[in-house]
Order: C-alpha cells, then sequence, then structure tokens
C-alpha cells in the first residue's frame, strides 16, 4: 500500500467517525420530533439519518481495511455490500413516505411544529454540505467510489433537512395543512432514485 494512503484514509476515518455520531443526533431528534408533531418529513428525515448511520458504519469499515492493509478484493466486497444494503432500505424508506403522505392527505391531517425539529435540520443545512465537500475530496484521492457517494448521502441529508424546514414554514405560517405531505411526495423521486442507484452499484 503506498505511504501516501494511510493518512488520506485516517483523515477518512475522522469524518466518517464526526459523520456517524452526528447522525445518531439527528436520527434520534428527528424521529422524536417527527412522532411529536405527526410530522411525515421529520420522521423520513429521522429515518435517513438510520440509513446514513449503517452506510457510515460500512464505510468506517472499508477505510479501516485501507490502514491496515486490507487486500483490494476485501475494500471492494465492503463497498458492494455497502451499496446494497442502503439501497434497499433507501426503497423501502420511499414507499413508507408515499404511503404515509398520501394517507395524510386523504385525512387532512397536518403537521404540528417542532421547534427541536426545525433546530437539528437548521443544523444539518450548514453542516451536511461541509461534510459532503471533505469527503469527496478525500474519496477522490484515495479513489474510493462508496465514500464519494456516502458524501452524496450527506447533501441528500441537506436537502431533506432544507424540505423539513420549507415544509413546517409553509404549515405554520400560511397554514397550508397540505405542505408538509406534498413536500414529503417530492422528496420520494431523490429517495427512491438514490436507492435504485445504490442497488445498480452494489450490483456492478
Amino acid at each position: 500500500m503506498p505511504a501516501s494512503i494511510h493518512p488520506l484514509a485516517q483523515r477518512g476515518l475522522r469524518i466518517e467517525y464526526v459523520s456517524v455520531a452526528w447522525m445518531a443526533f439527528e436520527c434520534l431528534v428527528g424521529l422524536y420530533s417527527g412522532w411529536r408533531a405527526g410530522s411525515i418529513l421529520l420522521v423520513a428525515f429521522g429515518l435517513d439519518s438510520f440509513l446514513e448511520i449503517i452506510a457510515g458504519g460500512t464505510l468506517i469499515w472499508r477505510l479501516r481495511k485501507s490502514v491496515t492493509g486490507g487486500s483490494s478484493a476485501g475494500i471492494q466486497r465492503a463497498e458492494q455490500r455497502s451499496s446494497l444494503i442502503v439501497g434497499s432500505v433507501l426503497l423501502l424508506l420511499a414507499v413508507y413516505v408515499t404511503g404515509t403522505s398520501l394517507g395524510h392527505l386523504i385525512i387532512h391531517q397536518a403537521a404540528d411544529a417542532s421547534w427541536s425539529g426545525l433546530a437539528i435540520a437548521g443544523a444539518s443545512v450548514v453542516l451536511m454540505p461541509v461534510l459532503t465537500v471533505g469527503k469527496r475530496r478525500i474519496g477522490r484521492a484515495l479513489d474510493s467510489a462508496a465514500l464519494m457517494e456516502d458524501g452524496m448521502c450527506n447533501l441528500t441529508c441537506a436537502y431533506m433537512a432544507g424540505t423539513v424546514l420549507l415544509g413546517a414554514g409553509l404549515t405554520a405560517w400560511l397554514g397550508w395543512w397540505w405542505a408538509d405531505s406534498v413536500a414529503a411526495l417530492v422528496l420520494v423521486y431523490f429517495i427512491a432514485s438514490e436507492g435504485w442507484e445504490a442497488i445498480q452499484k452494489g450490483r456492478a
């Protein structure tokens, strides 16, 4: 293994540790706030964070192989397994969001305001792009498609956080009871697309 790979992999590990720790906090706050407020967007936001914990854990495993001199075949298997697992759960998440959103639209159920959920979403809008840039830079240097894709998951998380803020704002300020559900349905396209792409990469 080239000497330059070791410090790059160590940097990748550090950014993944920070990412997984934040995602664990984000998942707990998102799920709790979404459950209390009846917000599909916040619940989906929390579930997406859980998926990113899985992806981050797999990337930590993959990067540790680089640090300890693991075989390229072992690293490739780790990347493929991560892609298949995350892709499958993302597609299930898309089905959940679609069904719940349609149900809320049928019964005219609006989400309540959740200050804790809005706070965590606002923080994610700022932090996620920073993690994306860092992971993609290190991923290019390591020639790790999985690490670069994990960075794009962070960017998707930032989009989801922005959608949460938009949906909650329209509901609270303009009384648009349907805003949370409609915004969640728009989000389904991006969740399903990312999930299908991850599965295709895992099969490649």
